[in-house]
């Protein structure tokens, strides 16, 4: 047998604090060495941080990574143990995305990355090179810093392995996993062994299972060792970075950390026989045959052994079941997570939210309150960064501490119902009853006065004085009226984000949680600089659907009961007045259910539908339900109203990123913000495929799971409520 002890981890890196960074480096290279493990793999940039974005491009950046390393290095660090470590390199006038293998106080090779991740959120080729030299190493010459204190001049750089005595071990640096042609297959040809995956994966709902798969799937035909390492965190962005550094072995999972944790460094160490590896190959014909002529990949050889011998003191790793969350849990813990990082790396002493008693806003308290019940169960079992933190944010003294979760919400969490004469009592009650269950500090404010002032100022202005459509008035003055009660409340959560800690002799200020979902962002339902318009937004792209099944789920899993009756309610904005014969429901408003909104969002951004191509496929999907020319009206009304509010798209709130259809438009779905919105060439294509269909006989498969409510016709307002405003 030959037997190796391996460890990845997960780290929550803080782009561009080196500090912070190199810290966490040492305590799992420190935790790896306790263990006895002899590799050590450590995530994609993890010295700089992976989301440094344009301060990759800052020479300063590359040069504070050189220092870094420096530091592991001329200390003890590396002694005895094999180590990847993730940062940038510039070579020539190139610069790399980097593993930078190193083992006894020396660099063995330096591995750039060959195929950059450069869709959806990322954006790697607008600050790395993907190296194009397969067929040899190399000679890369180290800064003359660096050189001087290792007494090393220079190291091999590409695409390679190295060829220990006893086993031969390569880096796979995150998307060249998920590439068409993986390094790894060739590399494993070449008698590779063990490899080491860096990555810098965000966390997306359902995603995880996509992840894991790659990672069995890479050993299962091919043998080997196949370690995974992530950042888990926040880094500075809108991205929570999912963790779950694994190892697989064979193609099954003997490791996995923890995809959702408040911890800042966390190892995962195997035990495993690479006899196992060698013996699986042995016995498959095809490999063998393939391996006879490969193609040949450069090595570097190091005259030192990892492995060990047949050792009973040693216990090997098995298979272990697979540990996946439920959306529900994705949804309560990603954000959560993301939330805690930023609250205590921005300074602010706590979160204020406007708390409305609907569905979005109250997902969002129960997202802050899942927060502080992990903080609290994370003190308990001894973390003290975590405790240390949470110490400063709450303003404990006297050696106190969070004991209880409602008790530390009470100190960093408020919440405010900003009631209007269009509120109803239920809502009102909702809010209340909620906050009391987190724990939340929760105020009741009349904002009427506020909206009677600005309008009597109108109408001093004018001569005129807006009326509501159900009082006789026009859709403009219905537009208006409804707009400058959203617009108050945005100003009025500001003023007490940053004056309530000031009231109550607290330090610091209050982050202002908004509390827009993604499919009303996809479609424009929300007033530009309403409550909308915050610090951060935990739950902006979380579909409508997730968040009624999420609340379900916490309503017991986070033991807040007045979720379900929050759930069960109609979703509306409450901004136009109650009468017996009318009540404002948001998707009347619309002129669609949120259903239809979710389809309409991942037809356009994840199938990459236009309007003609969606129409096409939901002909399909609808057809048993809607003839052709409804689903054309459908269709043509989304694009409209999507077109006409994407300009609200560039001032949206920062927010989580969760789901793969965001209208998120700084980072992730970059498009125009000005459209002719009558779409006049493609909505004439969809009516003349939908005349030249009149008449034909047109079949659709019986769909599994299609149902009247999911394609239930709406009656469409002439006007949005928001539409351009």
């Amino acid at each position: 047998m030959r037997l190796l002890k391996v460890a990845t981890c997960n780290l929550n890196q803080w782009a561009m604090d080196f500090d912070c960074n190199m810290k966490n480096i040492k305590a799992s290279i420190a935790e790896a060495k306790a263990a006895g493990a002899v590799i050590r793999l450590g995530p994609e940039l993890e010295v700089t941080g992976y989301g440094c974005e344009d301060h990759f491009l800052e020479l300063d950046t590359v040069t504070h990574a050189w220092e870094c390393l420096k530091e592991l290095l001329v200390g003890d660090w590396t002694d005895g143990i094999l180590c990847s470590i993730g940062m940038p390199v510039i070579k020539g006038a190139e610069r790399y995305n980097c593993q930078v293998l190193c083992m006894n106080r020396r660099i063995i090779m330096i591995r750039p990355k060959m195929w950059l991740a450069n869709d959806g959120n990322y954006r790697e080729l607008r600050w790395f090179t993907a190296w194009k030299q397969r067929e040899h190493l190399d000679e890369f010459q180290l800064p003359i810093e660096i050189s001087e204190a290792l007494d090393q001049t220079s190291v091999p750089f590409g695409y390679g392995y190295i060829q220990f005595i006893d086993t031969a071990v390569a880096a796979e640096v995150c998307e060249e996993l998920f590439s068409p042609l993986p390094p790894h297959a060739e590399l494993a040809l070449n008698g590779v062994e063990v490899f080491m995956n860096a990555s810098g994966s965000h966390h997306q709902l359902r995603k995880l299972d996509i992840r894991l798969n790659a990672f069995m799937g890479a050993t299962h035909a091919r043998g080997g060792v196949y370690m995974y390492s992530n950042q888990q965190g926040c880094d500075g962005s809108r991205l929570y970075y999912d963790g779950c550094a694994c190892i697989v072995v064979n193609g099954d999972v003997v490791a996995q950390g923890s995809q959702f944790s408040l911890r800042d460094v966390e190892v995962i160490v195997s035990q495993v026989d690479l006899d196992a590896v060698a013996s699986l190959r042995g016995s498959i014909s095809s490999f063998q045959e393939q391996a006879s002529c490969k193609v040949k990949v450069s090595s570097v050889a190091v005259p030192c052994r990892l492995t060990q011998s047949f050792n009973l003191k040693m216990t090997l790793s098995s298979p272990k079941k697979i540990m996946y969350h439920s959306p529900q849990e994705e949804i309560a813990f990603g954000p959560a997570c993301w939330m805690w990082d930023y609250l205590r790396r921005s300074g602010a002493s706590g979160f204020l939210l406007p708390l409305s008693g609907g569905a979005d806003s109250s997902s969002v308290a129960a997202i802050v309150g899942c927060m502080c019940q992990l903080v609290v169960k994370e003190i308990a079992k001894g973390d003290e960064q975590v405790k240390a933190d949470a110490i400063r944010i709450g303003n404990y003294t006297n050696g106190q501490f969070p004991t209880g979760s409602k008790e530390f919400a009470k100190r960093i969490f408020y919440t405010v119902f900003m009631g209007s004469e269009n509120s109803s009592e239920e809502t009102k009650r909702r809010a209340k009853q909620l906050a009391d269950e987190i724990g939340a500090w929760h105020l009741d404010v009349c904002i009427d006065g506020v909206v009677s002032a600005v309008l009597s100022l109108f109408q001093t202005v004018t001569g005129k004085r807006p009326r509501y459509k159900v009082d006789g008035g026009s859709n403009a003055e219905n537009l208006g009226l409804q707009n400058i009660q959203a617009r108050m409340r945005m100003v009025l959560a500001f003023m007490l984000a940053s004056l309530l800690p000031w009231v109550h002799s607290k330090p610091g200020f209050y982050l202002v949680l908004g509390s827009s979902n993604v499919d009303e962002g996809l479609r424009g339902y929300l007033t530009k600089y309403d409550c909308s318009s915050a610090d951060i937004n935990p739950i902006g792209s979380i579909s409508k659907m997730d968040l009624r099944l999420f609340l379900k789920w916490a309503a017991t899993n986070l033991g807040y009961p007045s979720l379900a009756e929050i759930e069960a309610a109609p979703p509306t904005a409450e901004l136009e007045p109650i009468r017996s014969d009318y009540s404002q429901l948001d998707e009347v408003d619309m002129g669609m259910t949120y259903e239809e909104l979710s389809v309409y969002g991942r037809m356009r951004k994840i199938f990459r539908c236009g309007p003609v191509s969606m129409f096409k496929n939901l002909c399909y999907k609808w057809g048993t339900k809607l003839s052709p020319a409804e689903v054309g009206e459908k269709v043509k009304y989304f694009f409209k109203y999507y077109s006409i509010n994407r300009h609200k798209m560039t001032v949206l709130t920062p927010s989580y990123h969760a789901e793969s259809y965001s209208p998120e438009d700084n980072r992730f779905d970059l498009r125009q913000f000005l459209y002719n919105s009558r779409w006049p060439y493609q909505f004439k294509k969809i009516d003349e495929i939908v005349e030249g269909l009149n008449g034909d006989s047109v079949a659709f498969p019986e769909e599994a799971g299609n149902s009247e409510k999911e394609v239930g016709v709406v009656a469409a307002n002439s006007e949005d409520p928001s539409a351009g405003l």
